[in-house]
């Protein structure tokens, strides 16, 4: 309502009141009324009317103090919920009458009032959650107070954690629901009954149940990993029993019939198996001690097979001194029983590095297989098509076994390092044990390149001495040789009528060309043979003395004789018409660069 309404409202009032008091005087007369009574008539009518405005006045002053009042309750309240709700104060709208200021403050501090209750009710809830799961992890509670209002950041946090919490708890009983499954398993294989009360708790109590504290799971693992522990020794111990009969089988050739109804044992480890290996062992030893002999030579070829996979040198057999006594007895049994162990644990502490040598060693032999077939001469025979396989294969092992030998390297240096000791193979440093072999390859081929060396040479002698004999025609012919048809020639010539001719056919071998590569050294002392220009042996000396007495004699039928470093005698019948046809055709030969130590030696004889 207006100001101006209210002005209106005012004068309507004191116009109703002026008529009021009129009529009331009219009213008076009409009854006559003396005058005086009208006066306190009219009095008693101002002092009513005046009292009802004046009660009226003080119930609407009282009305404005008690809004007043309630606003500043209300704001005072709301001031101190929003500090401890952590929300910023409440901000009181400018331009309000009182009346929508309390309203506006009343229904704010309700809806505080409201919050407030929903963040306790959530603590409450929240709290609860967290002795549940306290009581079951055996874990600290949330460090919160529970008397304040907590703020929205607190109660997030508060969530957080008991999200982390329930995630932990439900792991935490995965993890106890499958160690107690591979406890009930072990005990069921150890035939073992629960005794503590622990693993009571665990064999019999209820999952749900089970404190699933930090002390409990590692309790309930220690016990599984006992558990296992005590398996894994029954099993090792079996396991050991039975390698031990496997052994004692093989070295009493005990017949399979027996093995096999022994067969249940020797895969199960429970206690009645267990008992039945022992009990076995026991007899075996009986049957071992009474055939002694026989088990000592048992051993021995297993100790035979043992030295050859851990490369043993000659050396390092022979100081088993055992291995070659004879008196056959319980000590001898276990010096041999200890050796094979001692074997045996070499080896596996060397596995990986023999293995790599057993390898090299097995490229090793293919590649001397190989590159002995490729300078066979018969492998030109070959019409299946392997002669190119064995080719490339050998070229692949060429290429190979140099990287596996730096391989191998490697891990002896690193082994060696490691053990600080040296790995030996065959009783010597490994790399040099691999050069040893390719020098004695290498000494093979160069050996073999000189025995084909002399083989020419001797054969080019022979030549010299008799003539080109004859020989089955091969692919591949030495330079100089005559050809089948000439070789048929002068095998059709029972003599041969000028000296001329005997050199045009003895001077025409390989040993007679410049070309032609000259043997070793250790080959031309072998034969004594000399290069011109160095001084003559005493062989061909006498070689070229006979020669000249021969011819000097003129005797049709008389025969040259010469002597090799083997000590052959080789003739010939070659007859010269006279000492100056011989001269002669002599100083032909050399004109024409013949270079032979046989014909050196004769020139300069002569």
């Amino acid at each position: 309502m207006s100001h101006f309404e209210c002005e209106v409202h005012a004068a309507e009032s004191v116009a109703y009141l002026n008529r009021a008091l009129v009529r009331l005087q009219d009213i008076w007369e009409e009854i006559g009324i003396p005058e005086e009574q009208r006066l306190q008539r009219t009095n008693d009518v101002h002092k009513h009317i005046k009292g009802l405005l004046d009660l009226m006045i003080a119930e609407e002053e009282e009305l404005k103090k008690r809004l007043v009042k309630s606003i500043e309750s209300c704001l005072k309240e709301l001031n101190h919920l929003c500090t401890e709700l952590q929300l910023p104060p409440f901000e009181e709208e400018e331009g309000c009458t009182m009346l929508q200021m309390e309203k506006n403050s009343r229904t704010r501090l309700e809806v505080m009032k409201e919050h407030k209750k929903q963040r306790m009710e959530e603590l409450k809830g929240l709290i609860v959650k967290d002795r549940e799961l306290c009581d079951i992890m055996c874990t600290t509670p949330f460090c919160i107070d529970q008397d304040s209002i907590p703020s929205l950041k607190q109660l997030e946090t508060y969530h957080a954690y008991l999200d982390d919490l329930t995630k932990e708890k439900e792991r935490r009983h995965d993890e106890f629901v499958s160690v107690k499954k591979e406890i009930i398993a072990r005990m069921d294989d150890l035939e073992q009954s629960p005794e503590t009360s622990f693993e009571m708790d665990v064999m019999c109590e209820d999952e749900d149940a089970f404190c699933l504290s930090n002390d409990n799971i590692a309790a309930l693992k220690q016990l599984l990993s006992q558990l296992q522990e005590r398996k894994t020794e029954i099993e090792l111990r079996c396991s050991a029993l039975r390698t031990k009969i496997q052994e004692l089988w093989k070295r009493l050739q005990i017949p399979q019939e027996e093995r096999e109804a022994f067969s249940e044992h020797m895969v199960k480890s429970k206690k009645k198996n267990i008992e039945a290996l022992q009990v076995e062992v026991q007899r075996l030893e009986v049957l071992k001690m009474q055939s002694m002999k026989s088990v000592i030579e048992a051993i021995r070829a297993e100790i035979v097979l043992l030295w050859a996979r851990c490369f043993y040198s000659q050396e390092q057999q022979q100081a088993f001194v055992p291995y070659h006594d004879d008196d056959f007895t319980e000590e001898l049994l276990n010096l041999h029983e200890a050796e094979v162990k001692t074997l045996k644990t070499y080896y596996e502490d060397h596995k990986e590095l023999f293995e790599g040598v057993t390898k090299w060693q097995e490229n090793w032999t293919l590649y001397l297989e190989l590159d002995r077939k490729a300078n066979d001469p018969a492998r030109f025979n070959n019409r299946g098509g392997n002669l190119l396989k064995e080719e490339k294969q050998r070229s692949d092992l060429q290429k190979s076994l140099p990287k596996l030998e730096k391989s191998l390297k490697a891990q002896i240096d690193a082994w060696e390092q490691e053990h600080g000791k040296e790995f030996l193979v065959n009783g010597q440093k490994f790399l040099e044990y691999v050069q040893q072999q390719w020098d004695h390859h290498h000494s093979e081929k160069e050996k073999e390149k000189l025995e084909r060396q002399l083989k020419k040479t001797k054969q080019t002698q022979e030549d010299m001495l008799y003539g080109t004999a004859v020989r089955t025609p091969s692919k591949r012919r030495i330079a100089g040789t005559p050809t089948p048809g000439k070789v048929r020639k002068l095998i059709g010539t029972s003599t041969i009528s000028t000296p001329n001719s005997f050199l045009s056919s003895g001077l025409g071998g390989t040993m007679c060309q410049s070309s032609i590569q000259k043997p070793p050294l250790s080959a031309s002392k072998g034969f004594g043979l000399r290069t011109p220009g160095h001084g003559k042996t005493p062989r061909a000396l006498d070689r070229n003395k006979e020669n000249i007495s021969h011819l000097n004699r003129n005797t049709p039928s008389g025969a040259l004789r010469s002597q090799d470093t083997q000590d052959h005698t080789f003739t010939f019948n070659s007859i010269a018409a006279s000492y100056s046809d011989f001269a002669r055709d002599l100083s032909k030969a050399a004109k024409s660069n013949v270079k032979s130590g046989l014909l050196n030696s004769t020139v300069s004889h002569h």
